[in-house]
């Protein structure tokens, strides 16, 4: 169980041995946001000038040094050089700050140690995001026959296609003794304390940019109405979540798709990295497979480590947070989840039952606290929000729309409601619907999805692209439905005043155009 242990840093304990009286004041970090230092003043009373901060950094001559400056001002790195000797000075990064300081820092997107795949074809080694294709068995079949026997992340996931195939068991047995397996016959090779910069060219030709990196789980919170600084998007699935926690429960690895978004709309985290590539070393650069586009990665360098972090850190400012938004009283949200909500939630979930049995000290470093995510800019250019469509099997169709109609009092003729298609046996059309008290469509409709398969049985599948949809709608006893997506501009703004949205609004591209395994990172 845990243990009640009283935190107790480096500088506590040589005040402690040489005897030095001192008095201890604790805060809570959300009240004080991530530009803490003048924060921490005001609520002490100590005048500004009269409080400082600690900054730890690295001399070529010195090695770690620490310097001590009042909160409202900051360190001129060449002054410092010049005083301390060194030629050349960086600052510390975040993730050493515990073991030399005994201080917990404030970041929540963070380096993280890499595992990259070494000696094998990436092209083989990377598929795309196991929620995918979840009704088109034969593309995974098609995945594996290209993969056959090289070493790929398919065999480390479990593709959803297969979840009610009834050799779950022996499927989570095989994934993680395969993780096992890779991890001790050397795959990897071990990125330490880094981010990967990710350019992503989709099958359109257009190209994403990304950092891959971990964010703090004790940051998260999916609940509803969460105010945390990383929140959910969409509504989560409570039940999505157990036979994804299986999987994770016991596996040494975790290999993401989960990408985060950002509003980052001076362009000044993930933007700025693409004019110093030359500096970076490229450690990937492949084609995707089934014709999924190219993708490209660096490993960044210190001092482009350290821009994004600070960057980021800009981005937490709860003042200027009320003002981009036009809130009073919300919860800063720096981080939204775009893709991989539900893996996230599992990742929390996972971690929440793992952390009750630490002590305080191992839970500020345990690796399951921490999941390997892509960070992306929402004003990306190429960054499209496209519909997530509903398809119903084993259903009547006429029956179901017709009580659709009803509940609703939808009408068939454009009354200015909100319009949604639908498609069966080759029948297509469009109803509107006025009497809703949901913002969006995808909303209405899901709600009286909901109601109506809890009353009359069915499957509901959620699914990308609507000549999919129409496909399967051919099927008998099969109903598709489709609707407009959401502005992505409205996406961080309406989460913050609103709440998340209907679970499966929105998707991050089409299929083909989601994340790939590729990195991986240890969680055990």
């Amino acid at each position: 169980m845990a243990k009640d242990k009283k935190t107790v840093t480096n500088a506590m304990r040589l005040l402690n041995a040489s005897k030095i009286k001192y008095e201890t004041v604790e805060y809570e970090a959300d009240e004080v946001g991530e530009h803490f230092g003048e924060a921490i003043a005001e609520m002490t009373g100590i005048p500004a000038e009269k409080s400082f901060k600690t900054l730890v950094a690295r001399g070529d001559k010195t090695g770690i040094m620490v310097s001590c400056i009042a909160v409202n001002h900051e360190v001129d790195l060449k002054k410092l050089a010049k005083v301390s000797g060194n030629k050349k000075i960086e600052m510390i990064h975040v993730k050493e700050l515990l073991g030399l300081t005994g201080y917990i820092t404030m970041a929540i997107f963070k380096p993280a140690d890499i595992l990259i795949p070494q000696n094998v074809d990436f092209a083989k080694w990377s598929v795309v995001a196991c929620d995918q294709y979840t009704s088109e068995r034969e593309y995974w079949e098609d995945v594996k026959n290209i993969v056959g026997d090289s070493p790929s992340t398919l065999n480390i996931i479990f593709p959803e296609v297969y979840l009610e195939d009834g050799d779950g068991d022996e499927r989570i047995k095989k994934i993680n003794s395969t993780m096992e397996e890779y991890i001790n016959k050397g795959i990897f090779r071990e990125l330490k304390d880094t981010f990967i910069y990710v350019k992503r060219t989709q099958p359109n030709g257009k190209t994403r940019h990304g950092i891959v990196g971990m964010l703090d789980l004790e940051e998260y919170d999916f609940s509803k109405g969460s105010q945390s600084k990383v929140r959910a998007t969409e509504g989560t699935i409570i039940e999505r979540i157990p036979p994804r926690q299986r999987i994770r429960k016991n596996a040494p690895l975790e290999a993401p798709h989960i990408l985060i978004l950002i509003d980052d709309r001076e362009k000044v985290v993930v933007e700025p990295l693409e004019n110093q590539i030359n500096d970076f070393e490229k450690i990937y650069d492949f084609d995707l497979m089934k014709n999924s586009g190219h993708i490209v990665g660096y490993n960044v360098n210190e001092s482009a480590k350290k821009n994004i972090l600070d960057a980021i850190e800009k981005l937490g400012d709860k003042a200027d947070f009320e003002a981009k938004y036009g809130v009073k009283d919300k919860g800063v949200l720096m981080f939204a989840a775009g893709d991989g909500n539900h893996s996230l939630a599992t990742a929390k979930t996972c971690w929440e039952e793992i952390k009750k049995e630490l002590s305080e000290e191992e839970i500020k470093t345990h690796p399951a606290r921490f999941a390997l995510v892509e960070l992306m800019n929402i004003h990306d250019e190429t960054l499209e929000f496209e519909p997530i469509q509903r398809v119903i099997f084993e259903t009547e169709p006429k029956k179901l729309l017709d009580e659709l109609v009803a509940f609703y009092g939808a009408e068939y003729e454009d009354n200015g409601g909100q319009r949604i298609d639908y498609t069966y046996g080759g029948n297509e059309g469009s109803i509107y619907i006025k009497n809703t008290d949901s913002n969006l469509p995808v909303g209405t409709l899901q709600k009286f999805l909901d109601k109506y398969l809890a009353e009359n049985g069915g499957k509901i599948d959620y699914i990308h692209g609507n000549d999919v949809v129409r496909n399967l709608a051919k099927a008998d006893n099969t109903i598709g439905f489709m609707v407009d997506s959401m502005e992505k501009n409205d996406l961080f703004t309406t989460v913050i005043k609103d709440g998340s949205l209907p679970r499966k609004t929105f998707s991050m591209g089409e299929a083909a155009d989601k994340r790939f395994y590729l990195e991986c990172k240890k969680i055990r």
